[in-house]
This record gives C-alpha cells, sequence and structure tokens, in this order.
C-alpha cells in the first residue's frame, strides 16, 4: 500500500485513480476517497492520542481537530496537520 506523500495528504493520486476504476456511482466514489483520507486521519489522531483506533471516542477525535485548528490558528496554515 503506498503511503501518503505529504503529511497532510491523505489520498495518494494512485488511490484516487483506483477509485475512479472502481464501478461506483459518483457519490459513491466520493464515500470511499473519504473514507480512505478518514482512516488515514484516524491513524494519525491514534498515534498522537496513543489510543488504538478501535478505542478512540468521538471526543478525542473532536478534540483533537479543534487542536489541530488551534495549532493553524497561531502558527499558520503549514504548522497544521489539516490543511483546507
Amino acid at each position: 500500500m503506498n503511503q501518503p506523500q505529504s503529511p497532510n495528504q491523505f489520498l495518494t493520486p494512485e488511490e484516487s485513480a483506483d477509485v475512479d476504476k472502481a464501478l461506483l456511482s459518483s457519490s459513491e466514489k466520493f464515500l470511499t476517497r473519504l473514507t480512505i483520507s478518514s482512516l488515514r486521519l484516524l491513524k494519525v489522531i491514534a498515534k498522537d492520542t496513543g489510543v488504538a483506533i478501535d478505542e478512540l471516542t468521538h471526543i478525542q477525535v473532536i478534540k483533537w481537530i479543534e487542536n489541530d485548528a488551534k495549532i493553524k490558528r497561531e502558527k499558520g496554515n503549514d504548522a497544521a496537520v489539516l490543511r483546507w
């Protein structure tokens, strides 16, 4: 499996192309991309919090995203994991 090319890239171009080739509707392709990206982000959150992915709670995810947003506001977009 190819890993993201940068810390904030959660879906590689190759993976995206594979999703495009799948026999799925547009909405199913979107959900597939979102799911792959979400898994990658959950792995980052689990590592940062020291919690196994299957033990993460919605509160931990919310707090991690809040913290990442705070880092973005205080230190700039390049300091955060999520860049949008």
